[in-house]
């Protein structure tokens, strides 16, 4: 134990021996030890080592604060204008008829068909009608066309056993009002719309009977006919049912 500590202080005061005192009963005397100096020489400085510090961090700039949004303005704030009131309406009374707008234009009636004009040739002493529309110099020529004086010399008759009639007008003529003027018991019509009970009730080539002794017959106009074999012999057969039947 004695002789540890002793190493251990030796090692501590670097070239310095140390006086070791004897303990009591002990055998053998130890060499003389010098004595130590009047003054003991410096301890030897152990070395420190300098950590370095870490470098300092840069000063962070205080962050602006942001701007508060500005305050928007409350609905109750906004002064709205002031809705006009409605301006009051006059009562109409129920027997007062409705005044119209002076500038607005009149409507437009089409005229009763029994007022659609229409010309005639021919005395109808046999009671046949023949139907066109066609322009008045052609229609003034009409009893002299070949085609129609071969058509009633096939039914035996000629162009002066009919009357020839010539709708003026886009619109149908009235057979009631034929009747008026002419005995129309057989009728045949050249054309499209020309006569008001037979529109939309016969198709071409096919006679029927109209108003309760009318024969009618429909087919299409005499100039389309002249150059068509075959509308000539729709027409020659139809003319058999209605008149040779």
């Amino acid at each position: 134990m004695e002789q540890d500590s002793l190493a251990f202080f030796e090692n501590f005061y670097t070239n310095v021996t140390l006086y070791v005192v004897p303990e009591p009963g002990a055998t053998s005397t130890p060499a003389a030890v010098s004595a130590a100096p009047a003054t003991a020489p410096p301890i030897a400085e152990t070395p420190v080592r300098v950590v370095p510090l870490p470098p300092a961090k840069p000063a962070v700039a205080p962050v602006a604060a942001t701007p508060a949004p500005p305050k928007l303005p409350s609905l109750s704030d906004l002064k709205l204008p002031a809705t006009p009131a409605p301006a009051a309406v006059a009562p109409v009374s129920p027997s007062q008829p409705p005044v119209a707008p002076p500038d607005s234009p009149p409507k437009r009636t089409a005229p009763p068909l029994s007022e659609t004009p229409f010309t005639t040739l021919g005395s109808n002493p046999a009671g046949l009608v023949i139907l066109v529309r066609m322009d008045p110099e052609r229609f003034r020529r009409l009893p002299k066309n070949v085609f129609l004086n071969n058509m009633l010399k096939a039914i035996r008759m000629i162009v002066e056993d009919a009357v020839l009639i010539n709708v003026e007008s886009h619109l149908p003529v009235e057979l009631k009002t034929l009747r008026q003027h002419l005995a129309a018991t057989q009728i045949i019509g050249f054309g499209k719309n020309l006569l008001d009970v037979a529109i939309n009730k016969t198709q071409l080539y096919e006679p029927v009977i109209l108003a309760g002794d009318a024969g009618y017959l429909p087919a299409a106009e005499i100039e389309l006919i002249e150059e068509d074999n075959s509308r000539k012999k729709l027409l020659w057969r139809a003319m058999q049912r209605m008149f040779m039947s």
